[in-house]
């Protein structure tokens, strides 16, 4: 039996339903860990304990009374810095936000507190969540808790680090380079990133506090200890915005198969174009061969019809069109250079930089259409296969680098130099499609470092993702904890 900071956000909520333990006894719970134990990991930065402790008392009032909350009454939990939570310091990681506390919490936060959940504090994240490490000028830096030396990835990190230390009971974050993925993989904990525009992002920080715009490509999703809570989350945070609520509702298929032998999975592990650690790609075979064993039908050769270099191009020029679009005029007349003497193709990860932070509206028409044509392709891919089973990145857990230019930092992948910017080459797919990305724990590394397994599902069929990452939780064994923890 876990301890009890480890055991998942539903059976948490099932123990205080039946009265095994009170709202109050479990968020003293959590907050006595944080404070014994935070200094070694520095993710949770904002914290707000007096009033979650009145919370829960009044959840524990509320339920002697007979009167539920919702689907996560009285239940503890921390929210990435990138949200809005009202009444709490809210910063985005940005120092012109140090001292900023909203009126009122972003929409994806407001609808987890209207369930019941009570937020006792913020998570940390990179300078505008922009980096996948987790350090800002504000609250400095967040360790892994399976490798205090290595980062919990980002830019969720103070998210996936808070849950893998028994922290919390849930966790939200967000995604648009891997943001929740990666900080799930390298932390061992599950995470969902939704089909594109389900989950509205109002209140997520940048764009300023009160921008109502939402940018293309990002999204808002859960982070957990367990796949049931990834959908519990998700299905009380997706549905339209006021915007849209008055026309038009959110009704997510149920997932195509509940059982392996139902199960139609690809196999998307090897490729040379981002080869990954020999010790990873072991342990992602072997969760693919579970389910194989299992009785799903695993084909291990098919591939969509384009290849992972064609999308990653499309993806990271579309990334950089809209994380370099409040960059100032310095940086882009630099792109501009770059761009105006680059050799005929070169697809560096510098030039396509350069290209998406510089096109006109003509070019993005064109790189809109090209993104049109993949959408298109993965239909077709999907009529034969329920999801692909892929990486989420090339490496486990790795040490701490905040030079401030990306195109200086290296990574090791199996004894070779790689540019860090590869760090977004397996998260591009479902980003640039739209796609549901979940991620599931597949084991520990001898170095005793996790990794997951990304299961990439088709438009809409974001239950179908969280089912099969329920399949090989109930196979492998799901989250384990760090050890000393």
């Amino acid at each position: 039996m876990k301890e009890l900071h480890f055991r998942s956000a539903s059976e948490l909520g099932r123990m205080m339903r039946r009265g095994e333990i009170s709202s109050l006894e479990l968020t003293d719970h959590f907050i006595a860990r944080i404070e014994a134990l935070d200094g070694k990991t520095n993710a949770v930065v904002a914290r707000d304990f007096g009033r979650a402790r009145q919370l829960a008392r009044e959840a524990d009032a509320a339920l002697a009374r007979g009167q539920g909350l919702g689907a996560l009454h009285g239940l503890p939990m921390t929210i990435k810095d990138a949200y809005e939570v009202e009444g709490i310091v809210s910063t985005g990681g940005a120092p012109v936000w140090k001292d900023h506390v909203p009126a009122k919490s972003a929409t994806a936060v407001e609808r987890l507190q209207r369930a019941g959940a009570i937020v006792m504090g913020k998570t940390n994240v990179p300078y505008l969540s922009g980096d996948l490490q987790s350090f800002n000028d504000i609250y400095g830096t967040t360790n892994n808790p399976y490798a205090l030396d290595c980062g919990p990835g980002g830019s969720s990190g103070g998210s996936a680090a808070s849950l893998a230390a028994g922290f919390t009971a849930a966790e939200f974050g967000s995604d648009i380079g891997g943001s929740i993925r990666t900080p799930a993989h390298l932390c061992g904990v599950f995470g969902h990133k939704p089909t594109y525009g389900i989950v509205p992002k109002r209140g997520h920080l940048g764009p300023a506090p009160g921008s109502l715009h939402e940018s293309d490509l990002s999204v808002a999703g859960p982070l957990a200890r367990s796949a049931e809570d990834l959908a519990l989350l998700l299905s009380l945070t997706a549905g339209p915005d006021w915007k849209d609520a008055a026309g038009w509702k959110l009704d997510l298929p149920a997932p195509r198969a509940k059982h392996p032998r139902e199960l139609r999975a690809a196999v998307w592990i090897d490729d040379e174009f981002c080869d990954i650690d020999r010790e990873s790609a072991e342990l992602l075979t072997n969760a693919a061969k579970a389910l194989q064993d299992a009785g799903a039908n695993v084909d291990w050769n098919a591939r969509p019809d384009f290849t992972l270099a064609e999308i990653t191009e499309t993806y990271l020029v579309m990334l950089h069109s809209q994380t370099g679009a409040g960059m100032p005029d310095s940086v882009r007349a630099r792109w501009a250079e770059i761009r105006k003497n680059a050799a005929p193709g070169d697809k560096s990860h510098q030039v396509l930089q350069a290209i998406g932070g510089t096109m006109n509206i003509a070019e993005q028409f064109i790189w809109k259409e090209r993104q049109a044509q993949l959408r298109w392709k993965w239909q077709d891919f999907f009529k034969s296969y329920d999801v692909v089973l892929a990486p989420v990145l090339m490496r486990t857990a790795f040490k701490h680098d905040h030079q401030s230019n990306w195109h200086k930092r290296v990574l090791d992948v199996n004894g070779i130099t790689r540019p860090y910017m590869d760090v977004l080459i397996w998260a591009g797919p479902a980003v640039v499609s739209y796609l549901p990305a979940s991620v599931a724990p597949v084991g520990i590394t001898s170095e005793g470092k996790p990794v997951g397994i990304q299961i990439i599902g088709p438009h809409l069929e974001d239950m179908t993702t969280i089912a099969v990452a329920g399949m090989l939780e109930e196979i492998l064994g799901g989250f384990t904890p760090p050890k000393g923890w």
